[in-house]
């Protein structure tokens, strides 16, 4: 086993052969599913429209042939009941015309003529002829009406004699006169005296369901299924389940069931609606679809169910074959990819061995002349040339390391020595009891270009300054010692802050040819009298905190920049301080300071610090800003220098 198969086998990946084969028997895989997801997809939507278009057409003509006979029903009884708007028959007449009634139409089990209480005999309160098909296919005769059974209660008799109109009652199961379930058509006659019309009975012509379930059961499907009948109120009429009928329906099951959607179809199908859906497990003993249509005379709808494992079980068929071929030609792609792969892969393998060697560190190592015209020989080369550049640059990066060390060395002692421009022994002046001062600095980089200094001009006034220079880095260190050294030559000459500004800027813009420039802001305090000259040249503004609290922007005169313009000039404000008014200074390394959402800390979030922090200390002043400024940026990292310096005016002695 070469040592760069046995780097790979003990890191747990194969080889470039391997992950080759794999990779192309992936790709064609997902290609091969993704057409065999389709045209599963395909093929079953396309059984679908033709289960639909099937279904429809074979429903749609049965209740084309139920309306027909039941269409032949409603005339009958019809016509009878207006022969008895013209008088009141004799009692054989009157089962006269009902047995031609029932030997005029088949379909129709039995009829009966029912009249108001005491509207054909006044003595009579229950008066209903009624003539039915016996079993061995004669016709019985025989009355309605007794105290157990009193006709005009029943629905077949009330809702067509309050609507004034023929009715198709609810299935129901007789038990007075036919002892069958059945369904009548009833229809209301009445008797005119003059002009005055009066109810007097009812015609029925009752229909067994027994045929009607026949015809509805002969729906099902050469596919397994089955279909069902539910009336108007979606009580079902006939099932393949004998428990349901006329003890359930439809809403009842959904709601059995907790099936929302099963309860939308069966109002659906209540409402005279058709369509194909598909419908739960719960209903049809698995999942399945089911096409339903209306039967407009009777108000009652049919459905036909077809269940998916058999509607479907030609293409699970055809899948399993399709899924099996394509196992068995997957197998054989992958023997015939990876010995292919092996073969193309081989020199590669060679030359994995070799660049195994070179990591070790052995740059002698003879790489292996490839003429195989490819992309493998051209590879080849490029590890010699590669030989050859790492022996080169070994030797640059051992000189590059010195030298890197060597800097890193030169900036940790520049920082010693910028740091130690700065005061850095606080409290400065233990002996002078009339003022408190405090000023921190933090470099962004090794070396910063921020500034700070204050020191006594006599025994009556100190002078202060802060500043910050364009740029960072050596440059911008550079820059600050000469305007710090600079600034505190010219002050001790006892001159007004605007005017050691503008000599300090003159002397800066001599020989400026890298055009850097400084900010700068310092004032004069006489901690005798309390009062303070300050000038600015284009700093931030300083903050003044008053001893009764509160903090406010020092509104100071504007000034350009140092070392820019050579004749620019300075103003100087003047003002006295109270007793426990505290100045503080700062650079824009504090409003600038960004968190990792990119938002700056901000004036307005300073000056919420500062009247949140401890008054009275200006140590505990500007430690106070700077862990406000460090919790604000988290884990960004310091993008600027940070500088602050607070003098607090304690009064004259």
């Amino acid at each position: 086993m070469s040592p760069a198969w046995k780097n790979l086998k003990e890191a747990g990946r194969g080889g470039l052969a391997v992950r080759m084969s794999l990779f192309i028997l992936a790709a064609t895989a997902a290609i091969f599913f993704a057409a065999f997801g389709y045209s599963s997809y395909y093929f079953r939507g396309e059984v679908l429209a033709n289960v639909e278009r099937n279904a429809e057409a074979v429903t749609l003509a049965t209740v084309s042939k139920i309306e027909v006979i039941l269409g032949g029903v409603e005339k009958v009884p019809s016509y009878l009941a207006r022969n008895l708007q013209g008088g009141k028959p004799t009692l054989p007449v009157l089962r006269k015309w009902i047995v031609d009634l029932l030997q005029t139409s088949p379909e129709i089990y039995g009829s009966a003529v029912a009249y108001e209480p005491h509207a054909f005999n006044v003595g009579r309160r229950y008066f209903a002829p009624y003539v039915c098909r016996g079993k061995d296919g004669g016709l019985t005769p025989s009355f309605l009406g007794n105290e157990e059974y009193q006709y005009f209660y029943w629905d077949w008799y009330q809702i067509p004699r309050e609507l004034g109109k023929p009715v198709w009652s609810e299935p129901y199961f007789d038990e007075g006169a036919g002892n069958v379930m059945m369904s009548t058509y009833s229809v209301p006659f009445h008797t005119y005296r003059g002009e005055v019309r009066t109810f007097t009975g009812i015609v029925t012509a009752d229909i067994s369901l027994e045929w009607l379930k026949e015809i509805i059961e002969r729906l099902t499907p050469h596919q397994a299924g089955y279909s069902f009948l539910i009336s108007r109120n979606g009580v079902f009429v006939s099932h393949p389940r004998k428990e349901f009928i006329m003890r359930e329906s439809i809403f009842s099951i959904a709601e059995a069931n907790g099936d929302a959607d099963l309860r939308e179809i069966g109002r659906r199908m209540t409402q005279g609606g058709k369509g194909f859906v598909k419908i739960r497990k719960n209903f049809a003993g698995q999942p399945a679809w089911m096409y339903y249509a209306p039967l407009p005379t009777l108000g009652w709808s049919v459905g036909v169910v077809f269940t998916e494992e058999k509607l479907f079980a030609g293409i699970d068929r055809l899948r399993a074959v399709i899924l099996g071929i394509g196992a068995a030609g997957f197998l054989a792609l992958l023997v015939v990819i990876f010995a292919i792969s092996r073969t193309i892969t081989k020199p590669l393998r060679v030359l994995a061995d070799k660049a195994g060697e070179i990591a070790k560190g052995n740059l002698e190592v003879e790489v292996p002349a490839i003429g195989s015209h490819d992309e493998v020989e051209a590879l080849s080369h490029s590890f010699q040339n590669m030989q050859v550049a790492l022996k080169e640059y070994i030797g640059n990066l051992a000189a590059t390391t010195a030298a890197k060390e060597r800097i890193e060395s030169e900036l940790k002692i520049a920082r010693t020595i910028q740091m130690s421009f700065l005061p850095k022994r606080f409290p400065p002046f233990p002996e002078k009891k009339e003022f408190d001062i405090f000023a921190a600095l933090e470099p962004a980089k090794e070396v910063g270009g921020d500034l700070y200094d204050f020191f006594l001009i006599d025994d009556d006034h100190v002078f202060f300054s802060i500043g910050d220079v364009s740029g960072k880095g050596v440059p911008a260190a550079l820059f600050m010692a000469v305007t710090k050294t600079l600034i505190k030559g010219i002050a001790g000459h006892s001159v007004l802050p605007s005017q050691v500004l503008e000599q300090v800027n003159r002397e800066l813009c001599k020989d400026n040819d890298s055009s850097m420039f400084v900010t700068v802001c310092c004032g004069l305090l006489n901690f005798k009298t309390g009062e303070l000259l300050f000038s600015n040249a284009g700093h931030n503004l300083p903050v003044m905190l008053p001893a009764g609290g509160g903090s406010a922007w020092l509104e100071s005169p504007p000034g350009f920049l140092l070392g820019i313009m050579e004749d620019a000039r300075y103003e100087t404000l003047r003002l006295a301080l109270n007793p426990g008014d505290t100045l503080f200074l700062y650079t824009d390394g504090v409003t600038e300071a960004m968190n990792e959402r990119e938002e700056f800390f901000s004036d307005a979030a300073l000056l919420r610090t500062l009247d949140a922090c401890p008054g009275g200390d200006p140590e505990k002043l500007v430690k106070c800003v700077f862990g406000a400024v460090k919790a604000f940026a988290g884990a960004e990292p310091q993008s600027d220098d940070i500088t602050v310096l607070a003098l607090r005016y304690r009064g004259g002695q």
